[in-house]
C-alpha cells in the first residue's frame, strides 16, 4: 500500500522547481530508498494518473498522488529497496498510457532493457588528496593534455567474445596507460545511459545514470576514484542540446511535449533525429541544471565538456530558410539557451570553483569563454574547431601545393587569444567515412607517419590546451569503430611505436615546462617570428616565459630537408635541440642539429641573433636554452 505521508520535497523545493532555479533535484526526486521502503517523485503535470510499477507488484502499478499544482506526483512504497526494478506508468489527459523510465533515475537496466533501478549512491571515496589539490591541477594555468576515450572500444577482451572492459577492469589499465603517455586528464564520451550503443552516448535517456553496460554506479565511482588517486582529472561529456526519441524516455513524457518543444521547427533536430529541450521552460532548465550539478557533485567530475553548443545558440542551426522560428527580436539567436548556458556556468563555478566547463562551439560566437559579467557565456574553455579544420586540410595536401595554402596555418595567429582555446583532435574527425588521422595525412606510409608527428608537434607548440582522441597517439590506421577495440597490434611496428613515443615526449615537455601551459592564454608570451616563408613551407615562433625563458618551435612542412636555415632568437649562447620529430626513435630519418646550436650575432626575424639550423623533412623542432 502506497503511503503519502513521506516526502522529500518541501514547499521551497517546489517553488525553486517552478522558477527553474533548483539545481539539486536529484536529492528530492526520482527514487530514494529509505529505511523501510522507497520514496518516488516524478514531474508529469499533464498526466491524468501516474503510478509506479515494478518487480515488487507484478508491474501492476502503485498509484502516486499529485503534489498540489506543482505537476509533481509522489508516494512512498514500503518494502521496496535497492535493486528494485521500476517504471512510471503515465496516463495522459487523452487516456493514452505510456511506460516511462525515471527521468531522475540513478541507474537503469542493461540495454536493450529499459527499466530504472532503485539505487543508493553511497560510496566511500578515497580521492581526498586529489580533491584538495585539484583547484591547482584544473586551473587554466595548469597543463591540460587530455586523452579522449570511448569506454566500450578503447580495449576489449577477445578471449571472451570481444566484450568491452568493465569499469573495474578499465580503471587500472586506463590509468597506467594514460600516466605512461604523460596525459593529465581523461575525457569520457558520454557515460549517461543511452539505449542505442551506436550513438556513443550522445542520444541520452538517463541524465542521472551512468550506463549499466560496464557496471553499477558504484563501479563508475570507483573508476573515477582510481583515476583521481593516480593523479588524473576526469572530464565528462554532457549533452543538454538534444535527447533520444525512444518511447521509454523523456519525449512526450506525460502525453504532451513536456521536455521538448511542441513545434518541430524548434523541437526536432534535423541532423540527429532527436528532440530538442524546451530550455525556456523553467522545470526543464532545473532538470538540466540538476543533471550538470549531479555529475560534478556525486561523481566528483573535474569538468563537463558541453556538446553541440552551436546547435543551442542558433535557432536556424542546420535549418534552411522558412524552417525555423525567429526570436522575439526577429533574430536567429536562441535567447533562452543563452540565458541557460550563462546560468549553468555561473552555478557550476559557484559550487565547484575547482572544475572547468568546456564548450564544443564551432562558430565565431563572441565571448564563449569569457565571464558572464562581461557579456560572455561563462565557459572556462572552448574547442578551437577552426584550427582543427584548417590544419587537417593543410596536411592532407601534397607538400608541393602547401605553399599556396600557407595561410591555413598562420590564420590562427589572428584570433588565438580571443578565447581560452583547447585544440581538439577528437572522435568527430575519425568517424562517418572521414578515416583515421593517419589516413588524412598526405604521402606514402613513411610520410603519413611523419606528417602525423608534425601535426602533434604543431598542436603542442600552439598556445592552448590539448586533446587527442584515443588511437591517434599511435597512428590508428583504420577509422574508429565503437564495435571493436583499438588496433593495439600496430605498436609492434617501429613507426607506430615511435609516433606513440613522440606524443609521450611532447606531453612530458609540456608538463615539465611549468611556464608553458601557464602562458597558454597569454598573448604576450607568444612571439610569431618566421611565419611568412610560404615558398619553403617553414614556420617558426617563440613561446616565452619568465626570466628570459624561451622555447623556439620550427616546422618544415615539406619532405625537403633545409640546410643552413637561419631563424632569429632573442638570446645568445647555446640552444639545445630538446625535441626533433625526425629522430630515429620516433621513426624519422635521423636528420637534425646534433643536440645543440650556438646563436650567432646575425639579426633575423626582428631578433638580435639567429641560429643556423638543419630542418629535417616533414619535421618539428623544439629548441631551448640550457
Amino acid at each position: 500500500m502506497v503511503r503519502y505521508d513521506v516526502s522529500l520535497l518541501g514547499d521551497l523545493d517546489l517553488h525553486l522547481l517552478g522558477e527553474g532555479t533548483h539545481d539539486r533535484l536529484y536529492e528530492k526526486m526520482g527514487a530514494h530508498p529509505l529505511r523501510d521502503g522507497t520514496y518516488f517523485a516524478v514531474w508529469a503535470p499533464g498526466a491524468r494518473e501516474v503510478a509506479v510499477m515494478g518487480d515488487w507488484n507484478g508491474w501492476s502499478g502503485d498509484a502516486l498522488r499529485p503534489r498540489a499544482s506543482s505537476g509533481v506526483w509522489e508516494g512512498f512504497v514500503p518494502g521496496v529497496g535497492q535493486g528494485g526494478l521500476y517504471k512510471f506508468r503515465v496516463v495522459a489527459a487523452s487516456g493514452e498510457v505510456a511506460e516511462k523510465t525515471d527521468p531522475l533515475g540513478f541507474a537503469q537496466e542493461v540495454p536493450p532493457k529499459t527499466a530504472s533501478v532503485v539505487a543508493d549512491l553511497t560510496y566511500a571515496w578515497g580521492d581526498g588528496a586529489w580533491m584538495a589539490r585539484r583547484a591547482e591541477a584544473n586551473a587554466l594555468s595548469a597543463p591540460w593534455a587530455v586523452y579522449e576515450v570511448h569506454l566500450g572500444s578503447w580495449m576489449r577482451v577477445p578471449e571472451e567474445g570481444d566484450r568491452p572492459l568493465t569499469y573495474a577492469e578499465l580503471a587500472p589499465k586506463l590509468a597506467d596507460y594514460v600516466l605512461d603517455m604523460g596525459f593529465t586528464h581523461v575525457e569520457l564520451l558520454p557515460v549517461m545511459e543511452h539505449p542505442f550503443y551506436g550513438t556513443w552516448g550522445y542520444q541520452v535517456t538517463g541524465y542521472f545514470a551512468p550506463t549499466s553496460r560496464y557496471g553499477t554506479p558504484q563501479d563508475f565511482m570507483a573508476m573515477v576514484d582510481h583515476l583521481h588517486q593516480r593523479g588524473l582529472g576526469v572530464i565528462l561529456d554532457w549533452v543538454p542540446s538534444h535527447f533520444a526519441r525512444d518511447g521509454h524516455g523523456l519525449g512526450l513524457f506525460d502525453g504532451s511535449h513536456l521536455y521538448e518543444h511542441a513545434d518541430p521547427r524548434q523541437g526536432e533536430h534535423p541532423d540527429w533525429g532527436s528532440y530538442i529541450f524546451n530550455i525556456g521552460r523553467h522545470e526543464v532548465a532545473a532538470f538540466l541544471l540538476s543533471s550538470a550539478r549531479f555529475w560534478l557533485d556525486r561523481y566528483h567530475a573535474d569538468g563537463l565538456r558541453v556538446d553541440a553548443v552551436a546547435s543551442m545558440l542558433y535557432l536556424d542551426y542546420s535549418r534552411p530558410p522558412g524552417t525555423w522560428i525567429p526570436n522575439v527580436h526577429g533574430g536567429h539567436e536562441n535567447l533562452e539557451a543563452i540565458a541557460f548556458l550563462r546560468r549553468f556556468n555561473e552555478d557550476a563555478y559557484r559550487d565547484g570553483p575547482a572544475i572547468q566547463t568546456i564548450a564544443e562551439e564551432s562558430t565565431a560566437w563572441p565571448g564563449v569563454s569569457r565571464p558572464t559579467y562581461t557579456g560572455g557565456l561563462g565557459f572556462g574553455m572552448k574547442w578551437d574547431m577552426g584550427w582543427m579544420h584548417d590544419t587537417l586540410a593543410f596536411l592532407a595536401l601534397d607538400p608541393v601545393y602547401r605553399k599556396h595554402r600557407h595561410n591555413q596555418l598562420t590564420f590562427r595567429g589572428l584570433y588565438a587569444f580571443t578565447e581560452n582555446f583547447m585544440l581538439p583532435l577528437s572522435h568527430d574527425e575519425v568517424v562517418h567515412g572521414k578515416g583515421s588521422l593517419l589516413g588524412k595525412m598526405a604521402g606514402d606510409p613513411w610520410q603519413k607517419l611523419a606528417n602525423l608527428r608534425l601535426l602533434f608537434g604543431w598542436q603542442y607548440a600552439q598556445p592552448g590546451k590539448k586533446l587527442i582522441f584515443m588511437g591517434g597517439e599511435f597512428g590508428q590506421d583504420r577509422e574508429w569503430s565503437h564495435e571493436r577495440s583499438l588496433d593495439w597490434h600496430l605498436l609492434a611496428d617501429p613507426g607506430h611505436r615511435g609516433l606513440q613515443r613522440w606524443v609521450a615526449d611532447l606531453n612530458r615537455l609540456y608538463r615539465g615546462t611549468a611556464w608553458l601551459p601557464a602562458t597558454d592564454f597569454d598573448p604576450a608570451a607568444t612571439q610569431w617570428i618566421g611565419m611568412d616563408d610560404a615558398d619553403q613551407s617553414v614556420i617558426a615562433f617563440l613561446r616565452r616565459g619568465p626570466d628570459g625563458a624561451a622555447l623556439l618551435f620550427v616546422f618544415n612542412f615539406t619532405p625537403v630537408p633545409r640546410q643552413n636555415y637561419r631563424v632569429g632568437v632573442p638570446h645568445g649562447g647555446p640552444w639545445m635541440e630538446l625535441l626533433n620529430s625526425d629522430a630515429t626513435v620516433y621513426g624519422g630519418s635521423g636528420q637534425g642539429n646534433l643536440g645543440r646550436v650556438e646563436a650567432a650575432p646575425l639579426p633575423r626575424h626582428g631578433q638580435p641573433l639567429s641560429l643556423n639550423l638543419t630542418l629535417p623533412p616533414l619535421a618539428a623542432l623544439v629548441l631551448g636554452r640550457p
